[in-house]
């Protein structure tokens, strides 16, 4: 028999039901879960600060090992990989249709008929749709990677959402070699961004946060200047470190007003603005139209990823950020029985992630 643990609402403790694994059918792959680590937006749902279909089993940061195939299938990865069973993969958290007008649009993350791994209703009884879970069923189109052994299953995880998300917003910001790169925020993703940042030549990333710690932190993942988010530490340090001109790249990950209004007042001429906290409502910011012509910017929302962004993020893992301590992000892990503690835990624990290997 397997488990998962069922999410019925906020407030309502999740419950640990058992079922059988179902077979997979054709263009199906059935995956044991190996690590699944709770992203900001489980908590958000969990705490009801966003709302998802229930019941539903939430995760949607996940490795896992292929235990069997659905006949006809697929056998090779996005990549052309062939796998076999037992293979450790990870997978996008989006499916698309393949043929409604966004996926058409190379936007396939924002599909009309889209499926959200870990946000969604559990369909036919059958708990096999989110992380919190021994088993997921990647239905067919599910874009999956074959996972290189030298990545930790708890560095892993993150990949499918915190990476990839990351990659994304490197991919928005275009050619960051030799640029100032200002990061709004020093959870997983601020210092996965500044990571990646400095991997792709970046000659300066700031990282700005409240928390003392976590914006020290960011050192460890090559930040050059982790600063006080108090808007004027960050203009004092963006002025002096841009030779006044401002950051070329704002990356808004904090997910609040005051973070918003700062990555506007940080932005040079001609530089680009970036918005992915913002994943729960917010108050809005007022948002002067002339000054967007005047200074030329770009402001760009990113929300999910396209699947060849989870490519990047593996292949990232996999080379320069082998070395970092990504693996020291996850701090707590708890058995799938005592998902609920999990939660509660990485409720108190902002800037970190919880790993739940069943």
């Amino acid at each position: 028999m397997a488990r998962a643990a069922v999410f019925a609402g906020p407030g309502r403790p999740m419950e640990i039901v058992t079922f059988n694994p179902p077979e997979p059918g054709p263009g199906e792959i059935l995956v044991r879960v190996a690590c699944c680590t709770l992203c900001r937006s489980d908590l958000h749902t969990h705490a009801g600060r966003r709302t998802e279909p229930t019941p539903t089993v939430l995760g949607h940061e996940v490795v896992g090992r292929i235990e069997a195939f659905g006949q006809p299938g697929v056998r090779s990865d996005a990549d052309g990989r062939p796998a076999q069973v037992g293979d450790r993969v990870t997978w996008s958290v989006t499916t698309g249709c393949g043929t409604c007008f966004f996926c058409s649009a190379d936007l396939p993350q924002k599909c009309e008929r889209l499926i959200k791994f870990g946000h969604r209703p559990i369909p036919d009884g059958m708990p096999v749709t989110g992380g919190l879970s021994d088993y997921v069923l990647l239905i067919p189109g599910t874009v999956w990677f074959r996972v290189p052994d030298t990545i930790p299953d708890e560095v892993a995880a993150p990949a499918n959402c915190a990476t990839a998300t990351a990659a994304a917003l490197l991919r928005h910001a275009g050619d960051v070699a030799g640029r100032a790169v200002l990061v709004l925020g020093a959870g997983v993703l601020g210092v996965t961004v500044a990571a990646m940042a400095r991997a792709a030549g970046a000659s300066t990333v700031l990282v700005a946060d409240p928390v003392p710690a976590l914006r020290e932190r960011s050192r460890l993942f090559e930040a050059t200047h982790p600063i006080s988010s108090d808007p004027t530490v960050v203009a004092e340090t963006v002025t002096a470190a841009t030779g006044g001109r401002g950051a070329d790249v704002i990356v808004e990950l904090a997910g609040t007003a005051a973070a918003v209004q700062t990555a506007f007042d940080s932005a040079r001429i001609g530089g680009t603005i970036l918005l992915a906290g913002t994943v729960a409502p917010t108050r809005a910011v007022p948002l002067d139209p002339e000054m967007v012509v005047r200074r030329l910017l770009t402001i760009r929302g990113v929300h999910n990823y396209h699947p060849r962004d989870l490519a990047a993020a593996i292949s990232f893992l996999a080379g320069p950020g082998r070395d970092l301590p990504f693996d020291r992000l996850v701090v707590a892990r708890y058995p799938l029985d005592d998902a609920e503690k999990a939660f509660a835990h990485a409720h108190t624990t902002p800037g970190f992630r919880i790993a739940v290997v069943p």
